[in-house]
């Protein structure tokens, strides 16, 4: 191990000094190709008459708590249309993260917002214990759209109060504590769901007992590779070896999204799903980011794998951002609530009820799981084919709209591109207008997430000015 993070580091060190001597010399020698062009839209925002962004960074220094901006000169986002934002200058952003998927059917969508403006002008909100025909309209519309037996629905705010209630939930029907995750997971910022995830930038020094974390099943960096099954074997390990055989539960996103946009190996929900239930634990999966045909071949990611889990959680994209989401479990299941006491003030409430229902109609008429398939798979061929042309690109993946790029200094070893690198190409992206995420361990690989109408043109944007920057990161 000790050889490795010196050959690591060794690598780190010559990819800096090679990077170096190709900028001093490459303007001489390659002529300069020409500046990729952001497609046309006919979009103009109305002047922005609010305060500065300097003014905004000010206030928020001073009242808000732990939440920084990105970059250097933080994006003063006051405009939104489809899958472009718009800053307070007028200059116009591919939005490739949306709010990490949150952005489903794009800005503004006429449909959604059409649709709450028609509700906000009878009634916002009601607790969920009157009649309101909002819930019932989007339960039977969503409904329609679970595999197998998950029937049962409850409405909360964000995908941590879901995943939160996943977990609670499995604990009390099986009886049991332990609940097994992935160790580069993310799963929300609530006690159960903080200790669930994997990066310790997302815990604290709180006691959470019964939380396990087996391996990642990575293609790339595992030590498994491809094999599905050989990374499902740690999970049964955990439950023979770390618990009394018995679980409450197993946890984990189809494809990991603060993880790095780690799809999942072959093989591993199946095998894993046999083992946790034959232990007696429930399998359930985070869909906040991968759902709504977000991945494109299929509406749940989950599918992928030809598993349906037990409980499904969804956030995020489901109302287009709006502050609701959702568990999903099986009649049997859903009992354990049965006789308490468990309310959420704003859930179900009429406006995010209305919101989500517009979204998947929107998802349907304009057939966005298609398009997310059609041009995530075009994007992804354009990404891989970089990779061949530039050596700091490890590894290009994901599904659909949910893709990421892994940046490395040295590809045979996939030592991860050193935070600076990553930070200086993350800032130019942003100067050429495309906003992306940044996630891994290491924060060197880029989400792709945008907004599922993204066109083609899009698409080959994006890929262009990738192309276009790393140029001068060739070693």
């Amino acid at each position: 191990m000790q050889a490795l993070v010196a050959r690591r580091a060794s690598s780190q060190t010559k990819f800096l000094r090679l990077l170096q001597q190709k900028r001093c010399f490459s303007s001489d020698v390659n002529p300069e190709p020409p500046v990729p062009k952001m497609p046309e839209f006919d979009y103009t925002p109305p002047p922005y008459t609010g305060p500065s962004s300097n003014d905004i960074i000010h206030i928020r220094n001073k009242y808000l708590i732990a939440q920084k901006p990105y970059y250097k000169e933080p994006v003063n986002l006051v405009d939104g249309k489809k899958q472009y934002v718009f800053d307070d200058k007028g200059k116009r952003y591919l939005d490739a993260l949306a709010g990490v998927s949150v952005v489903t059917c794009g800005h503004c969508h006429p449909h959604v917002m059409d649709a709450i403006k028609n509700q906000m002008s009878h009634i916002e909100h009601t607790h969920v214990c009157y009649l309101n025909h909002t819930l019932s309209d989007y339960l039977e519309a969503f409904a329609k759209k679970m595999p197998g037996n998950l029937s049962k629905f409850y409405f909360l705010n964000s995908g941590t109060e879901a995943n939160e209630l996943a977990i609670l939930m499995a604990r009390l029907y099986t009886g049991r504590n332990d609940i097994i995750a992935l160790r580069n997971a993310y799963h929300g910022l609530a006690p159960a769901t903080m200790a669930t995830n994997g990066l310790s930038t997302e815990k604290f020094d709180i006691v959470q007992t019964g939380i396990h974390h087996a391996m990642d099943p990575d293609p790339y960096r595992g030590i498994f590779g491809s094999d599905g099954k050989k990374y499902a074997e740690d999970v049964e390990n955990i439950i023979n070896y770390a618990t009394s055989g018995k679980i409450a539960g197993f946890i984990c996103e189809p494809i990991l999204g603060v993880g790095g946009i780690i799809e999942l190996a072959p093989g591993y929900l199946p095998a894993v799903y046999e083992s946790v239930r034959k232990a007696g634990g429930v399998c359930i999966s985070d869909e906040a980011i991968t759902g709504f045909g977000r991945t494109g071949s299929h509406y749940w990611a989950f599918e992928n794998q030809g598993v349906i889990p037990d409980i499904v959680v969804m956030a995020k994209g489901i109302a287009n951002g709006g502050p609701i989401s959702a568990v999903v479990t099986t009649p049997e299941i859903a009992k354990v609530l049965n006789g308490h006491s468990y309310y959420s003030t704003f859930a179900s409430n009429e406006i995010s009820t209305t919101a989500g229902l517009a979204v998947l109609d929107v998802i349907e008429r304009e057939k966005l799981q298609h398009n997310a398939h059609h041009v995530g798979s075009h994007l992804k061929h354009r990404l891989t084919a970089l990779k061949e042309k530039h050596k700091i690109i490890g590894d290009v993946r994901g599904r659909g709209l949910m893709l990421g790029v892994d940046l490395v200094s040295d590809p045979e070893l996939k030592t991860p591109a050193l935070e600076t690198v990553t930070d200086d190409i993350f800032e130019e992206m942003k100067n050429r207008g495309i906003l992306v995420g940044k996630a891994g361990l290491h924060g060197n690989v880029f989400r792709i997430m945008p907004p599922l109408c993204i066109t083609m043109e899009d698409a080959d944007y994006i890929a262009d000015v990738l192309d276009d920057i790393l140029r001068d990161y060739n070693y």
